[in-house]
Formats: C-alpha cells, sequence, structure tokens
C-alpha cells in the first residue's frame, strides 16, 4: 500500500507542473449504537484529477479505511475490526456549467478489497456517478480555484477539491 501512495504522491506532484490537474478527496467517520452493539468506521479518500479540457476530465480516487463492530450475543461481547482498501479511476464529463455550479457525471469503476475479522472479500463496481461542484476564485490574479462538491446517490459524500 505504501507504494500506491507513493505513486499517488509523485502522479499529483506531476500534475502541479500543469495548471490543468487538480487534487482533492475526502475524509469520513461515522458511529452507531443499537441494542448494546456498536459499529464505528473511519476512511480517507484522496483524489486526483486532469482536466483534458472545459468539459472532460479523468482521475482517480485511493482510499483506506477501519472501523470495529461490536456485538454482543447472549452476554457475551465480539468484537471485529474492518479494513478496507479502495481504488477508483473514473471519467468526468461536465455537460452544465453555471455561474458558481457546475454539475457533472462520473462513469468508472472500482475495486474494493474488504477483511472483515478473518473473512476477506473483493468487491468490483461500475457505473455512472452525478455530481454537483461549487467553485470559487481565489482573491489574486491567477486562475485557481477551489471547489466544494457533493455527490448525489444512495449515499452522499461531500469533499473538497483544489485545481491549479
Amino acid at each position: 500500500m505504501k507504494k500506491i501512495f507513493a505513486l499517488a504522491l509523485v502522479a499529483m506532484m506531476g500534475l502541479t507542473a500543469n495548471a490543468q490537474g487538480y487534487v482533492g478527496g475526502s475524509l469520513g467517520f461515522a458511529s452507531e449504537s443499537y441494542d448494546g452493539n456498536s459499529e464505528t468506521v473511519w476512511s480517507i479518500m484522496p483524489e486526483i484529477g486532469y482536466n483534458l479540457n472545459e468539459d472532460w476530465a479523468v482521475g482517480l480516487v485511493v482510499g483506506y479505511g477501519e472501523g470495529k463492530d461490536k456485538t454482543k450475543v447472549d452476554g457475551r461481547t465480539y468484537t471485529d475490526k474492518v479494513k478496507t482498501f479502495a481504488i477508483s479511476p473514473y471519467v468526468r464529463y461536465t455537460p452544465v456549467k453555471l455561474d458558481k455550479v457546475n454539475i457533472f457525471i462520473d462513469g468508472g469503476f472500482g475495486y474494493q478489497n474488504i477483511k472483515w475479522g478473518d473473512v476477506k472479500d473483493n468487491i468490483w463496481q461500475f457505473g455512472l456517478k452525478p455530481g454537483v461542484d461549487k467553485n470559487e476564485k481565489f482573491k489574486g490574479d491567477d486562475e485557481s480555484t477551489k471547489s466544494f462538491g457533493f455527490n448525489l446517490g444512495s449515499e452522499v459524500s461531500f469533499g473538497m477539491y483544489y485545481n491549479f
């Protein structure tokens, strides 16, 4: 996994040499308790991308997460740890560009490796994911922008992007 993060860092540094790149990502945390049981998870999902032109971009999300699941059965507490690694390349099309908001759709696939206690599983996914991107210019004469966006779907995620 260290090699993947090193590769992502090198790719990100290469993108900074060109004004077409962007970096971003998201952090996640959730905790739930019910009937003496509890589940706590966190994740980090850094993202890098490259704008091919005004409408099209390509990007990559690499993520890692961990969780703990405590279950009570017959007065005994069982604890399972969950570890997840994910990688998701995508192509982004932005058909709607308004003054401060862009509407885009990501098409791509993803791979996720999950280890839950003694169980290991591999998950493959593909599909389309719509999103909304709010653009605000940094103060100054350069073309750098910062963005705050969210994705719509069966789950909602929030993240930050920095265009350079």
